[in-house]
């Protein structure tokens, strides 16, 4: 079982960056497959990167390819979200997930463990 706590998040102007950060527990974080989800109000959560156990394989909704980037650090047992060029569409509560497993799912159905989100808002 993973643990998983988000930090990161805050308030920020549209065209600026945020990096979010993913610390999971356990000693066996490299066997996981790390995604990030967003979900603003009255919306359904969606996917918005995933990133392979080794970080050698990534993916990116269309919405923020180009300005978002995913990675991790194994020895740190931690998945980052660098954010770039926001746009006020960005705003939501971000949570990152993890899934034991070779693929890079990009469902939230798929994955079994989750942290509790931090709040992204972009103003205009």
């Amino acid at each position: 079982q993973v643990q998983l706590v988000e930090s990161g998040g805050g308030l920020v102007q549209a065209g600026g960056s945020l990096r979010l950060s993913c610390a999971a527990s356990g000693r066996t974080f490299s066997s996981y497959a790390m995604g990030w989800f967003r979900q603003a109000p009255g919306k359904e959560r969606e996917f918005v990167a995933a990133i392979s156990r080794s970080g050698g394989t990534t993916y990116y909704a269309e919405s923020v390819k180009g300005r978002f980037i995913i990675s991790r650090d194994n020895a740190k047992n931690t998945v980052y979200l660098q954010m770039n060029s926001l746009k006020p569409e960005d705003t939501a509560v971000y949570s990152c997930a993890a899934l034991q497993t070779y693929t890079v799912p990009q469902r939230p159905a798929e994955y079994h463990y989750w942290g509790q989100g931090t709040q992204v808002t972009v103003s205009s």
